[in-house]
């Protein structure tokens, strides 16, 4: 069952969103309110009442669900939580509320104890019979200990604006803020009673640490205050303005969070914004990271959250918003989750994490089952649909403890039990071009393959933080071969990336050299150089440091159907190109990448990978990993092979192998190589042991022990630029890798200037065009850079679709060779027209931002 297909996403165009927000801003501007008798509630009143009981059923749910046997285990949980921080409130020293939790020059340690303190008060105020944190406790003067202990810290370390706001920004404008705004919803009724003014008071304070923003508000313009975290913040305002009665406040908040549920037109943006969901269902968030599965899952959360925040209000007079939302299920997650595992590719620095794909994955499926009860039939349905899928596929149990709400348990659990289908909202054959994030993913009945790519529009990775240590490659080309059945944690996740050395990643292009983390380099987390710019969150930071982009425009792909190909030529990072210009200090330190001009055709069975132009430049060796596998140590992993000649591959040998064939029989997992073209493949299958810690500060000093399989091809310093191209055979039986000897796949060119291939059983030609100039491949002519892929089907009928993978062309010329072909279909800005000798079809790319465009054509009879 699923979703309408790219629908979704424009249920409300961004014109119309704000339009909505600004009419929302025009009722913020205050108002005489009418007269009332005294002691009579207010419509305004009445909207702030319900805002703040749905927000407690979302924290602490309600005395419905509460009692449900499925919602126990999370209401054990927040009890065991809280009887834990009240022990740390007993053993507390002078300066500390917490033990273990010193205050006055940590920012950690003192939204630390916000977070406490919040917790503490949920487990006191769950709605019911489990209201208390431990046997012994009495909730009432538990709530009074959070309270007078929230007037300590604000005394002490929060009130003073003078001395605060050190460390991380994000402290003082979102986490403390919204453990404190939720604390003070909590226990409400309790403040009014025992400190009447507390809310009033961290209010204007909150305000003054807004600093990013204007005037003790929220500033759209402003380049903190964006995408997931704006989502955050104006969530917070919400809540204040509730507590306060304040719908000024409220209103404003709301106007402010509806421009995230705008899409981003990348040609026409508003307050300059590109962070936020594309029309192809990209996720960007700072600006350049693909951040579908870290921040987008959290805006994810937050809006829904929204929702239901506002259920019963008339704040929003539709369900228009739950229409945007359903969009970016359908056409921006569900293709990024496979077999409920959230994908690398789009989870910048969180990839160092030691949570796994599955756990990120639990946050989406909470946020379905909520949308779900606000969705029409349909929707409810598809969405119930995919709930169900989730569950079946997984390889891990989803721990509904994980949910945020017990409310949103006790509705999981209703779904699991009634009867439905379990259907994903990803078609099991489908490919994704999400070309505004520079991310490819190919789905098919058995595995899905994930591609990141870079460009100077998209990071090549992201650092922050002490953590993503070693981020350097992760953009240029590195794949992630998912393979049904299995569990992804031990074939990903964090071990992946503490066993696989960085310039080994899957799929990688890189120079063999030595390189240093940013601690190692400059000792702090950050380059720290005021007097250059360079602060812990500055532009110059986040421009150098954190997420650079790539320097060269190519990148991206086109997409037919459910087939794709995908280009990306390799460039030098924005740090290292500026640095090269004399425009960075001369301590700041930044790599050189190697050069390639890379192309990804995706089919069924195979992606053909091909490579032109590897080199590794000043004077260093250049590996080009095929693929790189982990498996335990104790797995019976076996690498086969056969010679060209069809006798045996042998690790000893000489000759090299034209396939392989790599198993690991205690996962019943294979993938097979076919190697068509290139240097001689060289195969290294090694235990290793190292740290978690390597990756991320944070983690704990763990060893992971790991065979590690890697096929690559080496090319020594100094050696003339090489070219390659390979097939990769997702679930290989034994005898599939040497079957592509009967040559139904085609490469065509594989050069700096044209890569292209044809896959005979499937009679597809595809290419892309990478400089200016015509390009010939097989019966297609290509005009200049372009991504191009034409299917002829039985009975004489061509269906081709195009992009531009530069983002800078006006129009795109192809033209098919033969006899002309006359028009049965054509996208918008497709125009069709016979020259002599062949059909010629020119595409407006202008503006197209990488979205591919099509047309269909039919032999004359």
């Amino acid at each position: 069952m699923e979703l309408s297909r790219r629908s979704a996403l424009s249920v409300i165009p961004a014109a119309t969103l704000w339009a909505l927000s600004r009419s929302l801003r025009a009722g913020a501007v205050p108002r005489p309110a009418p007269a009332a008798a005294p002691g009579t509630p207010t419509s305004a009143d009445e909207e702030a009442a319900t805002l703040l009981v749905n927000t407690v059923a979302v924290f602490a749910g309600t005395p419905g669900s509460n009692a449900r046997p499925e919602v126990a285990p999370k209401l054990a949980a927040l009890r065991e939580t809280a009887a834990a921080r009240l022990t740390a409130m007993d053993g507390a020293g002078r300066d500390e509320v917490f033990a273990g939790l010193p205050l006055g020059t940590s920012d950690a340690h003192l939204s630390t104890t916000y977070q406490y303190l919040y917790e503490t008060a949920l487990a006191a105020s769950l709605p019911g019979p489990t209201g208390v944190p431990g046997p012994g406790d009495d909730a009432t003067a538990v709530r009074r200990r959070v309270l007078d202990a929230l007037v300590r810290l604000h005394d002490g370390w929060f009130g003073d604006q003078s001395k605060g706001y050190y460390g991380n920004w994000f402290h003082w404008e979102i986490g403390i803020p919204a453990y404190v705004t939720k604390t003070l919803v909590l226990l409400r009724d309790e403040a009014a009673l025992h400190r009447p003014d507390l809310t009033a008071t961290y209010v204007a304070s909150m305000d003054a640490y807004l600093r990013n923003g204007k005037d003790g508000d929220v500033d759209l313009d402003s380049r903190f205050h964006t995408g997931a975290n704006l989502a955050d913040i104006t969530t917070n305002r919400i809540l204040q303005g509730a507590l306060l009665g304040d719908g000024t406040r409220i209103t404003k908040a709301l106007a402010d969070q509806l421009t995230v549920f705008a899409t981003i037109d990348p040609y026409r943006l508003l307050h300059g914004v590109t962070d936020g969901f594309y029309a192809d269902g990209s996720f960007v968030q700072h600006g350049s990271v693909a951040y579908t599965g870290s921040y987008g899952k959290g805006l994810l959360t937050r809006v829904v959250q929204t929702i239901k925040i506002l259920d019963g209000t008339d704040y929003v007079p539709d369900g228009s918003l739950v229409g945007v939302v359903q969009g970016w299920v359908a056409d921006g997650f569900a293709p990024l989750v496979f077999e409920g595992w959230m994908m690398e590719v789009v989870k910048g620095r969180a990839v160092s994490r030691t949570g796994t794909g599955y756990a990120d994955a639990a946050a989406v499926v909470e946020a379905v089952v909520d949308l779900s009860a606000y969705t029409d039939r349909s929707g409810t349905e598809a969405l119930e649909s995919y709930v169900r899928h989730v569950r079946q596929t997984s390889k891990a149990a989803l721990d509904p403890t994980s949910f945020v709400s017990p409310v949103s348990i006790a509705r999981h659990a209703d779904i699991l039990n009634s009867p439905g289908p379990a259907e994903d909202l990803a078609a099991p054959a489908s490919h994704g071009a999400f070309n505004a994030m520079d991310r490819t993913v190919h789905r098919r009945p058995g595995y899905a393959f994930a591609l990141a790519r870079s460009s100077s529009r998209v990071s090549m990775y992201e650092y922050m933080s002490g953590e993503n240590l070693m981020p350097w490659f992760q953009g240029t080309g590195a794949h992630y071969l998912y393979l049904s059945g299995e569990d992804q944690r031990q074939a990903f996740g964090i071990d992946y990336f503490t066993a696989v050395e960085p310039h080994r990643l899957a799929g990688v292009t890189a120079p063999v050299e030595a390189r240093h983390s940013i601690p190692e380099l400059y000792g702090t987390a950050w380059y720290d150089n005021p007097e250059r710019g360079f602060t812990s969150s500055s532009e110059s930071q986040n421009t150098y440091v954190y997420f650079p982009r790539a320097t060269h425009p190519y990148s991206g792909g086109v997409r037919l159907g459910a087939y794709g190909a995908a280009g990306l030529v390799q460039s030098d990072d924005a740090a290292y190109a500026a640095l090269q210009e004399g425009s960075l200090p001369g301590d700041f330190v930044a790599y050189r990448a190697a050069r390639a001009t890379r192309s990804w055709f995706m089919f069924d069975d195979e992606i053909l990978v091909l490579s032109a132009g590897v080199t590794g430049l000043a004077g260093r060796a250049v590996t080009t990993t095929v693929d790189s596998r982990i498996a335990a140590p104790a797995s019976p992993v076996s690498v086969t092979g056969g010679l060209r000649d069809g006798s045996p591959w042998k690790r000893t040998g000489a000759a090299p192998p034209a396939w392989l064939r790599y198993a690991d029989d205690s996962r019943r997992t294979a993938v097979g190589y076919v190697f068509l073209s290139g240097p001689a493949p060289v195969v290294a299958l090694d235990t290793v042991t190292r740290s978690r810690r390597l990756v991320r500060l944070a983690n704990a000093d763990t060893a992971v022990t790991k065979q590690v399989f890697t096929v690559s091809y080496e090319q020594a310093a100094g050696e003339r630029p090489a070219a390659m191209a390979h097939v990769l055979v997702p679930n290989a039986s034994a005898e599939q890798p040497a079957s592509y000897a009967d040559g139904r796949l085609f490469v065509l060119s594989n050069t700096v200037r044209l890569q292209a291939a044809a896959h005979r059983d499937l009679g597809i030609t595809t290419a892309n065009a990478f400089t200016p100039g015509t390009h010939r491949a097989g019966r297609l002519s290509v005009d200049g850079p372009a991504s191009v892929m034409v299917r002829r089907s039985a009975g004489g009928t061509y269906t081709l679709a195009v992009s531009d993978p530069t983002t800078t062309r006006h129009t795109v010329s192809v033209t098919l060779h033969g006899h002309p072909l006359r028009t049965v279909s054509r996208d918008p800005g497709v125009r069709v027209r016979p020259v002599p000798g062949g059909t010629r079809v020119d595409v407006t790319t202008h503006q197209a931002y990488g979205l591919s465009l099509t047309a269909t054509l039919r032999e004359r009879p």
